[in-house]
């Protein structure tokens, strides 16, 4: 026993050590990393690891009785009446893994369902690899169910959610710009892009037109405006050509950008850009908001707006405190009051 060579109680030393960390690393209580969402199959992971089985869908049609005409175009073209359920506006939060294509793919879904998307908000949340889908539509309650069950199937998509009856914080960003010099010159800023010259202080204003012979422009020719509008809105307009008188210039104005600053401020919105003929006002709140802020500005003449798409996120419900109440009232002895 004491002539055991060195050679073997060498080899004897790493298989040992080897053993302990064995057994170190099937110990419950080291922890470990978490696992990496490399790629979109960790979605397809986490899906089948939560699957439950989905609720029934909605009804598609109410009962009602039939009539004569229905009766024989389902029996000779086998075709069922029309769903009677209302159309609505749904709004769907879809959580989807960060990688090229997904847009595409959810967007292509809803198209084949023959959805129009009224508003399409992407953007990343905190967490790297994940983004967050906003997406606007309109539809029945059942039809819009089988679309959020075939979108959340998707292997790069992780969760989809019907915001439609959930109280929420929702919010859009509007831009426009709203000219100045009065709606009497809208069409000649929508036409006239930088060569926009009105008539001079000494050049006689243009005869009116008949009402006869009174032009009333085409809706193609508004969007040929508009278009023409468009290209020449961030060049400036030529020096050397006056608009009208510098007075009546002043003071039409500064009486439309203090009415427009005004408006503004009501419904919590802000100039963000001032020129000589227009400004740019900035505006977020909810949807109802930014049209009726729209439909106030309308007069003054507006030459472009943008609105982004709609951004939800569901409100924190609050606890009720009548049961904490409830609970720190003790139960009074009626044999202790006083008679009476």
């Amino acid at each position: 026993m004491l002539r055991l060579p060195l050679r073997s109680f060498a080899r004897n030393i790493p298989a040992r050590s080897f053993c302990v960390s064995a057994v170190r690393s099937q110990d419950p209580k080291v922890p470990k990393p978490p696992p990496g969402v490399d790629d979109s199959t960790s979605a397809l992971d986490y899906k089948s690891s939560q699957r439950t089985k989905p609720p029934p869908l909605p009804i598609f049609d109410l009962p009602r009785e039939r009539s004569a005409e229905e009766a024989v175009n389902n029996i000779l073209y086998n075709t069922p009446p029309p769903s009677l359920q209302p159309f609505k506006q749904h709004i769907l939060n879809c959580l989807v893994q960060n990688e090229p294509g997904v847009l595409s793919r959810v967007a292509g879904i809803l198209a084949g369902r023959g959805f129009n998307i009224d508003s399409l908000v992407v953007c990343q949340t905190e967490i790297k690899d994940l983004s967050r889908m906003c997406i606007t539509l309109t539809g029945q309650d059942g039809v819009v169910e089988q679309a959020r069950r075939q979108l959340e199937d998707l292997v790069p998509v992780w969760a989809v959610i019907d915001y439609t009856h959930t109280r929420l914080i929702s919010r859009e960003l509007l831009l426009v710009k709203v000219s100045i010099l009065g709606p009497e010159y809208l069409e000649e800023q929508l036409a006239g892009g930088p060569s926009f010259s009105p008539r001079r202080p000494n050049q006689p204003a243009p005869a009116p037109v008949p009402a006869t012979e009174e032009h009333h422009p085409t809706k193609l020719e508004q969007e040929f405006a508009l278009a023409q509008s468009f290209e020449h809105s961030g060049e400036p307009l030529p020096k050397h050509e006056a608009t009208i008188s510098p007075s009546e210039a002043l003071r039409r104005r500064y009486t439309h950008l203090q009415a427009l600053s005004t408006l503004a401020k009501q419904f919590g919105g802000k100039i963000v850009d001032v020129s000589e003929t227009s400004i740019i006002v900035e505006l977020s709140g909810k949807s109802s908001r930014i049209e009726a802020f729209l439909k106030l500005v309308e007069p003054f003449g507006v030459l472009e707006s943008a609105r982004s798409g709609l951004m939800a996120m569901p409100r924190t419900p609050i606890g009720s405190t009548t049961s904490q109440i409830e609970e720190d009232i003790e139960e009074v002895d009626a044999s202790l009051l006083p008679p009476g």
